[in-house]
C-alpha cells in the first residue's frame, strides 16, 4: 500500500475534504457537558460568591455581638456576666397571629409587638441592678440589631445549604438577587452601632427633631409611655406638638398618644413628618409633602391613627425627609440635618395653608428621637 500521498495532518485536524470524528468531538463535548453538567457548573460558580457575602455576614453578625456584649460590660456595670443570657436572647422569634380571618387581626398584632417590647425591656433591666431610661433603651436598640444581623446569616445560610443539597441551581437563583439587597441592609446595621452606643442623633429622627425644635418654651406633658406633647400657638392656630420623649432612643407610642389627644382636643387637622425612603436618583435630604399618615413600623400604629382620623373626619398631611436605609439608621449626617429649617418652614406652611384662625393642628414628630430633646 502507498502511503506517500497521505497528510496525515489535514487527516487528523480535518483540514481535508473529509469530516474527521476529533474535531467533531472537540466541538460537541463542550456542548454536551453544558447540556448535562450546566447546571452544577453554574451551582459551583455562583456558590463562591454566596460564600463570600455569607463570610461577610457572620463577620458583621459576630463584630456586632461582640460590640454589644463589650458595651454591656464596660460602660454599665452588669450583675453578672451577661453573655449566656444575650446569646439566648438573639435567638428570640416571634409567631406572628393566624391571618386566615383577617378581621381583628390588627389588635392581636399590636398586643404581640407591644409585649415584645415590654418583656425586652424587663430582660434588660433583670441584667443590672441599677440603669437608667436612656440606656436601656439603647441596649434594646443594639439587641435588636444584633438579632436582625444574626436572622439575616441564618436566613441566607438555610437557602444557600439546600440549593447546594440538593444540587438545584434554580433554587439558589433568588438568593442570589436578594442578596445585594440583604447586604445592603446588613452593612446599615452594622454601621449603625457606633450611634446607638454613643446615643447620638441618627437619620431616622429629622421628623422628632423638628417637632422637638418646635416645642422649645412650651410646658411637656405625658401622652403615653416615652411620648410626650406640649401645646403652642401659630398665627392664631393652636398647635398640638407631639414626639417621642428624647433623648432616649425609642419611637414611643404614637399611635396610642394620637387617640387620645384627638379624643381630648378635637383638631381640625394632622400634619404628620417624618424621614422616608429614597428612591434610587432622588437626593438624600429631599423634602417631599404629601396625604396619609407617614409612619413606618409592622403598621399598628399607622391603622390607630388613621381610624381615629377616619372617626372623626380630620383630615392627615404628611411631609417626608427622603433618605437610604443606612441614611435612616446611621448618624445622621449633614445633608439631612440641615433641612432641619426648611422643613419648620414647610410645616408652618401647611398650617396657613391648611387651617383657618381658632382652630387647633395636631403635628406629630415620628422617628427614633435618641439624642434628640424636646
Amino acid at each position: 500500500m502507498d502511503f506517500s500521498n497521505l497528510d496525515i495532518l489535514d487527516e487528523f485536524f480535518g483540514t481535508g475534504g473529509d469530516s474527521n470524528p476529533f474535531m467533531m468531538l472537540i466541538w460537541f463535548l463542550p456542548i454536551i457537558l453544558f447540556v448535562f453538567y450546566g447546571q452544577r457548573i453554574q451551582l459551583i460558580i455562583t456558590s463562591r460568591e454566596i460564600k463570600k457575602k455569607m463570610s461577610e455576614l457572620e463577620q458583621f453578625r459576630n463584630d456586632s455581638r461582640n460590640e454589644l456584649i463589650n458595651y454591656i460590660k464596660q460602660k454599665l456595670s452588669p450583675n453578672s456576666d451577661p453573655t449566656e443570657k444575650l446569646d439566648r436572647f438573639f435567638d428570640y422569634f416571634t409567631i406572628m397571629p393566624v391571618d386566615i380571618d383577617p378581621n381583628g387581626i390588627i389588635p392581636k398584632i399590636h398586643h404581640l409587638v407591644r409585649s415584645r417590647e415590654d418583656t425586652t425591656r424587663k430582660q434588660v433591666k433583670s441584667m443590672f441592678s441599677e440603669i437608667n431610661t436612656l440606656e436601656i433603651t439603647k441596649v434594646q436598640n443594639l439587641l435588636e440589631i444584633v438579632t436582625t444581623l444574626q436572622l439575616l446569616h441564618k436566613i441566607v445560610r438555610h437557602l444557600f445549604l439546600t440549593a447546594k443539597k440538593q444540587n438545584n441551581y434554580p433554587l439558589i437563583l433568588p438568593l442570589q438577587m436578594m442578596l445585594p439587597f440583604i447586604m445592603e441592609q446588613a452593612e446599615a446595621l452594622k454601621d449603625a452601632i457606633p450611634a446607638f452606643k454613643q446615643g447620638q442623633p441618627i437619620g431616622d429622627g429629622i421628623g422628632s427633631l423638628v417637632v422637638g425644635e418646635m416645642m422649645l418654651d412650651t410646658k411637656k406633658q405625658k401622652a403615653e409611655f416615652e411620648t410626650v406633647y406640649s401645646e403652642s400657638e401659630f398665627d392664631g392656630r393652636k398647635l398640638i406638638l407631639l414626639k417621642a420623649e428624647g433623648p432616649y432612643a425609642t419611637v414611643g407610642r404614637p399611635g396610642e398618644a394620637t387617640e387620645s389627644l384627638i379624643e381630648k382636643l378635637k383638631p381640625s387637622i394632622i400634619i404628620m413628618v417624618d424621614a422616608a425612603l429614597k428612591l434610587e436618583g432622588e437626593d438624600t435630604g429631599s423634602i417631599a409633602q404629601g396625604f396619609g399618615a407617614a409612619i413606618g413600623g409592622i403598621g399598628t400604629d399607622r391603622f390607630k391613627i388613621e381610624a381615629v382620623a377616619a372617626k372623626y373626619n380630620i383630615p392627615i398631611l404628611a411631609l417626608v425627609v427622603r433618605q437610604s436605609v443606612k441614611d435612616a439608621i446611621t448618624l445622621m449626617n449633614k445633608e439631612i440635618s440641615d433641612q432641619t429649617e426648611n422643613v419648620r418652614s414647610q410645616v408652618y406652611e401647611m398650617i396657613t395653608d391648611n387651617s383657618n384662625p381658632n382652630q387647633t393642628v395636631l403635628v406629630i414628630g415620628v422617628g427614633n428621637t435618641m439624642g434628640v430633646a424636646q
